[in-house]
């Protein structure tokens, strides 16, 4: 005897296995970012059992084996945040996919860091504390791993929240709160602080006004023409000749350590006959791929699209060779301590360290990155491959001039300094066009104040949350580097 008609069973099994599979689908969302922090568990795991293998027959290894642990967070932490400045851009002009910015920013990092990573990191990061000041070795091993731990939760921390911040100066500040807490105020260069502090508005303004600089001559010069192809044959390969140069540049200069000691004229000259070369062999090339294009603006962002991609790999190579130092240097400065039993102003970094530096950021990237890259590519202002181009372009050069002024600079900084220019000359252009527009016409509608609010091209609550980060991201560093460092001293120093 049934309990019903067949039809109506079926719809009971029916809504039952509906059940079932909104149960399976809910797993799988809240199990999708657990996969993640387990492979980076993993290879935290790993890189203290690669430390111990390489370090294992000290009889202070424990030391050695729990900094390349922590060593590891902080490379996985600096792939998550920092990579985004280099692709998000990229990404968010759609010149390329998620999946290849990420493949492609992974080779990039990892071959600058192995290939033209620096031999040799100082571990008073910045000349911030002086060394005299931290003379018993085993605090010092204890600070340097304050330090490490501090700002690897820092930048944790601000990747969660969804704010691109430095890890340099997070590092800068874990040093110094780990230096006062060890030694007090006295041992920290207050001048060097001083720059530093500097840079957070010197670094974002610069790339800001350089990148609106670019944005401004390519919007006279060929957006706005009658004929925008014409235009795009004569200066795109002036622009990419531009590209090539600063890159070379930049790239003689912080990306070839490991070969040479190249000091800022050589390096210019070397960008100026690369970027001649580059002209010459991209001026045939733009004319026959402009063959057929229609005079619009569409068109124009296809011949943007190539340089775009080659300038954010250089940027990830270039980024790999200087930042992995912020990961690695606190970690090669406790292996050296615990080797010779002393500190010194500047260690070499062993290859198996180097490695963790390099993979940590290729993980980080990986498992990590796409949020960050997304927020820096879409969520503050709209790109397309021009405005991309100009961030890319302004944050090479704008690290080149602070290196010839001397000034400390955070990459974060310059290239979404460089978002946040683009963005406002776009608010400031077409507010200026609608004045125009206004006083030409007196039949032109007003636009209340709130409906001008909402149309804002660049997104304030971005603006005010990436902004205040950069702000508290050296004290935030430095209180939770000295409380570390109280933590462990009160236990092992």
């Amino acid at each position: 005897m049934t309990n019903g008609t067949p039809g109506n069973q079926w719809k009971t099994l029916d809504k039952d296995l509906g059940r079932i599979a909104h149960v399976e689908y809910a797993t799988q969302y809240v199990a999708r970012p657990m996969v993640g922090f387990g492979i980076a568990l993993a290879f935290i795991v790993l890189a203290a059992l690669g430390a111990a293998l390489f370090f294992g027959q000290q009889p202070t290894s424990l030391i050695v084996i729990a900094a390349a642990a922590f060593g590891a967070y902080m490379a996985i932490n600096i792939g998550a945040n920092d990579v985004a400045n280099n692709m998000g851009p990229a990404v968010g002009a759609n010149a390329l996919t998620m999946g290849g910015a990420i493949v492609i920013a992974a080779l990039c990092e990892s071959a600058g860091a192995l290939l033209a990573g620096g031999d040799v990191v100082s571990t008073i990061s910045k000349g911030i504390i002086d060394p005299e000041s931290v003379s018993n070795s085993r605090v010092f091993i204890w600070a340097m791993m304050a330090a490490l731990i501090s700002s690897a939760m820092w930048v944790n921390l601000a990747t969660w929240v969804g704010a691109p911040v430095s890890t340099t100066h997070s590092v800068v500040g874990g040093v110094m709160g780990a230096g006062i807490a060890a030694a007090g105020f006295a041992a920290v260069n207050w001048p060097n602080m001083g720059l530093i502090a500097a840079s957070w508005v010197i670094s974002p303004v610069l790339g800001g006004a350089i990148a609106a600089a670019f944005l401004a001559f390519i919007k006279y010069y060929i957006i706005y023409r009658d004929d925008k192809i014409a235009a795009a044959r004569t200066w795109v390969p002036v622009l990419i000749g531009i590209m090539s140069g600063v890159f070379a540049t930049y790239l003689a200069m912080k990306g070839l350590k490991r070969i040479m000691h190249i000091d800022l004229g050589v390096a210019v000259l070397i960008g100026v006959a690369v970027g001649a070369v580059t002209y010459v062999a991209a001026a045939p090339l733009i004319r026959r791929q402009s063959e057929g294009m229609e005079n619009r603006n569409k068109s124009l962002k296809t011949l943007f699209g190539i340089p775009l991609v080659f300038s954010a790999a250089l940027l990830s190579f270039a980024h790999g060779a200087n930042d992995v130092a912020n990961a690695v240097g606190p970690l090669a400065a406790i292996v050296h301590a615990e080797q010779f039993g002393e500190f010194a102003g500047k260690v070499s970094i062993p290859l198996w360290v180097m490695v963790i530096g390099a993979m940590g950021i290729t993980f980080g990237l990986v498992l990590f990155g796409p949020k960050l890259i997304r927020m820096v590519g879409s969520q503050i202002t709209k790109l397309n491959p021009m405005r991309a181009y100009c961030v890319a372009l302004s944050a090479a050069i704008t690290v080149i001039i602070a290196s010839w002024l001397g000034l400390p600079v955070s990459s974060t900084h310059i290239a979404v300094g460089g978002i946040f220019g683009v963005g406002f000359y776009r608010e400031w252009y077409h507010e200026r066009r609608a004045r125009q527009s206004t006083a030409s016409s007196a039949t032109v509608k007003k636009v209340a104040a709130e409906e001008r609010r909402r149309r804002k091209l660049v997104r304030r609550s971005h603006f005010m949350t990436i902004v205040a980060a950069w702000v508290i991201t050296v004290p935030a560093a430095a209180l939770m580097s000295a409380l570390i460092f109280l933590g462990l001293s009160a236990v092992f120093v």
